[in-house]
């Protein structure tokens, strides 16, 4: 399984009630039922008009068909090439 960040153009998702947040995860747990092992919602950030999801997915085909399913945008898919934070300075030391 790969890495993947989605970008969402949602306007005005960040004023989105908790009800229609819950709406639109509804919609991608079931679309992740339907596709089986083959993609994994991690988690999102939800900011003004975008979402940004992670996902873990075959590969990049997987991650727009389950948008499909879900009647989600995927407006920009970027496979995830290596995570860093704060150890990553001590490692490069």
């Amino acid at each position: 399984m790969r890495r993947y960040m989605i970008e969402r153009d949602l306007t005005g998702v960040g004023n989105f009630s908790p009800d229609q947040v819950r709406d639109a995860a509804t919609a991608s747990n079931a679309a992740l039922k339907q596709m089986g092992n083959s993609i994994q919602w991690v988690h999102s950030y939800i900011t003004a008009d975008r979402i940004y999801c992670v996902y873990l997915a075959e590969n990049e085909s997987v991650v727009r068909e389950h948008a499909k399913r879900a009647g989600l945008p995927a407006t920009n898919v970027s496979e995830v090439k290596r995570i860093a934070d704060p150890l990553s300075a001590e490692q490069l030391a």
